[in-house]
């Protein structure tokens, strides 16, 4: 053998080395991300189980059905919103009347162009009185309606 084949066997070993050596490596991280990500996925069962256990205590439907209905006292149907008006905005007309919860704005599913008219959830159902004072005043250029009910929960949606 000589001294050139000599030199490519071992730069060629040295090589191969290098790569395996670069291989377990990579392999190495691998498994210890795959660990990382096997404890963490432990973790978010435990937590789902945790939530599903304390939740199964917690509210029922019937509960839920009593939050919408409370939520209905509270709140208040406004028509003939202009159709640039964004929550915001109805939310300022209607803050002097008490605290604001919620403010919703319903658009056409297939669209998503405002329907023209909206539902404002006061935190306090004696604040609805207020609100209806509002009837036929001017916003954004239009004469809105305001109605108390029948809130989110028992309107029909065409």
């Amino acid at each position: 053998m000589t001294d050139e084949e000599d030199n490519y066997r071992v730069g060629h070993d040295e090589q191969e080395d290098g790569n395996v050596d670069a291989a377990d490596l990579e392999l190495e991280a691998l498994q210890s991300r795959m660990k990382e990500m096997e404890e963490e996925a432990a973790k978010l069962r435990e937590m789902q189980e945790k939530v599903e256990k304390d939740g199964a205590g917690g509210t029922s439907s019937a509960g839920a059905e009593d939050d919408k209905e409370a939520a209905d006292t509270r709140s208040i149907y406004v028509g003939n919103v202009d159709y640039s008006a964004t929550p915001e905005e109805v939310q300022a007309h209607f803050q002097s009347c008490g605290t604001i919860n919620r403010v919703t704005i319903l658009c056409d599913k297939w669209t998503g162009q405002p329907k023209g008219y909206a539902y404002v959830e006061f935190a306090d159902p004696a604040v609805v009185a207020n609100a209806l004072v509002l009837d036929e005043s001017l916003f954004k250029g239009r004469l809105i309606k305001v109605r108390k009910g029948p809130g989110l929960l028992n309107a029909i949606i065409p």
